[in-house]
């Protein structure tokens, strides 16, 4: 490298930096490389055709003002276009392409040699050209607005989701947490987001991603060394919803790029829409500057439908395919399945199968015959209720003493043992737990597992406690 190029870019970026914010100088100046400085010509590197499109559109007359104060008026810019998968060892070439400045600007496409001869395709998804983009939004048109009945149990995230549509990246719900158990509506409401959004901005680029399709792509990026141009796609986009975010857990590298595009994003009014079957605080193996970020806007939390919802759920399932059912098996069907709202479909189609194919009435009893056997072959949820009522009887008391305020050991050793079993066999948050074990927060609830854990590990009384209920709550 020519060290007087690099001492006349690095004067350059001197005048750059105290001119951006500090993470646009990190995301677009930090990754160029100065190469050559010839005839008051600075030739520098850059990673992607798409790096040099958004210097010419966001930053050319910076560049202008940074080059005439270090070489002068008659100062040129070259930038050289580092094609990373580029096919053999072909021999650079030069293309003249439109400055917006009077700051001449040649490119040169620098070919680099890969072992795979094969063509591939730079991007996680096919854009037909950077400049007009055109991103398959990944959106199911089943999952609306209209089919997803609001209830108490989701009311807030609704009602979040609503606003956010209705002005993407301008409210304080950014990003917008969705989170709760299995079944509960979760990837249904982040695609009704999109699908609004894109129905009242159409100018807006939505992307929908499931967290485990985003790391697959992040890790085929790193293997074809591409990650630059991983990043800069999807800072293309105005809203991002990612899909079952938890699956990040562990993985260290793709956490640090999302943190990165996640900040991008947010730095530049961008909408960020993630869905979790945890709350941020219960998230294990995140990086706490990632976990925190996502307490910036708002977590709401969806839970089981009440009676109600379940009603409206499935006549709303019925009423989509056409079919009826007599009220009173309807209801059974609500009165029964409880846990989600998914299982609650199936028992639906498993009914109107059976009655189908049959060529039997659908009738009261014949509802309870399959949901009876639907209940059976599916795996049961344990409540936070019922484990209050297993330890209550355990410890021979009743559950509002164990939820009382009284600090005599033998209750709070089982309040603790509540808490525990609570976390350990539910997917409710911590703040759930605590809310319904005598109204308590998220941080009694932490400290109760680890006293729990601790004493296991000393105590032999008190792991007898815990082996027992395990059995009982199995």
């Amino acid at each position: 490298m020519n060290t007087t190029a690099q001492s006349a870019w690095e004067n350059c970026l001197l005048f750059i930096k105290d001119n951006i914010p500090e993470q646009a100088y990190k995301t677009w100046f930090e990754p160029i490389q100065a190469l050559d400085l010839k005839d008051n010509a600075l030739h520098i590197l850059v990673p992607s055709k798409f790096f040099y499109e958004w210097l010419e559109e966001h930053y050319v007359k910076l560049l202008k003002v940074a080059l005439n104060k270090e070489l002068g008026n008659d100062a040129r810019l070259i930038y050289r276009i580092k094609m990373e998968n580029g096919i053999g060892n072909k021999q650079p070439f030069t293309e003249q392409l439109p400055s917006s400045s009077r700051v001449t600007v040649t490119t040169q496409k620098i070919d680099v040699p890969v072992h795979n001869k094969s063509a591939e395709i730079r991007n996680p998804f096919v854009i037909p050209g950077i400049r007009n983009i055109n991103i398959d939004s990944q959106l199911n048109s089943n999952y609306n607005f209209e089919s997803f009945l609001e209830g108490d149990s989701n009311r807030l995230a609704r009602s979040a989701g609503m606003a956010v549509a209705n002005k993407p990246g301008g409210t304080s719900f950014n990003p917008l947490m969705i989170y709760g158990g299995v079944g509960l509506g979760k990837t249904h409401l982040a695609h009704a987001i999109g699908l609004e959004i894109k129905e009242k901005h159409p100018d807006k680029v939505v992307l929908y991603i499931s967290a485990e399709i985003f790391m697959q792509q992040f890790v085929e990026a790193v293997r074809k060394n591409t990650r630059n141009d991983f990043i800069h796609f999807y800072q293309l986009v105005d809203v991002l919803i990612v899909d079952d975010i938890q699956f990040l857990s562990g993985k260290t590298g793709t956490q640090d790029t999302f943190f990165h595009i996640f900040n991008y994003l947010h730095q530049n009014g961008k909408q960020v829409i993630l869905t979790s079957d945890k709350a941020p605080v219960d998230m294990q193996d995140i990086e706490q500057r990632l976990l925190s970020r996502f307490k910036w806007g708002l977590s709401a939390e969806l839970t089981q439908p009440d009676y109600e919802t379940r009603i409206a759920i499935l006549n709303n399932i019925l009423y989509r395919d056409g079919v009826t059912l007599p009220e009173e098996a309807v209801e059974y069907v609500a009165k029964h399945i409880k846990t989600n709202i998914r299982e609650l479909e199936g028992s639906i189609i498993s009914l109107i199968a059976q009655s189908s194919f049959n060529k039997k009435e659908i009738t009261l009893d014949l509802a309870k015959s399959i949901v009876d056997k639907f209940v059976k072959n599916v795996k049961k949820e344990i409540s936070i209720d019922y484990i209050q009522k297993v330890v209550s009887n355990y410890f021979q008391m009743d559950v509002e003493t164990l939820q009382s305020a009284t600090r005599k050991r033998h209750i709070v050793q089982a309040r603790q043992l509540a808490m525990y079993f609570s976390k350990k066999l539910t997917k409710s948050s911590l703040a759930n737990i605590g809310s319904k074990i005598g109204k308590r927060d998220h941080a009694t609830v932490l400290h109760a597992c680890k006293t729990v854990d601790n004493l296991l590990a000393t105590d032999k009384q008190f792991k007898k406690f815990v082996d027992d209920l395990s059995a009982k709550l199995s």
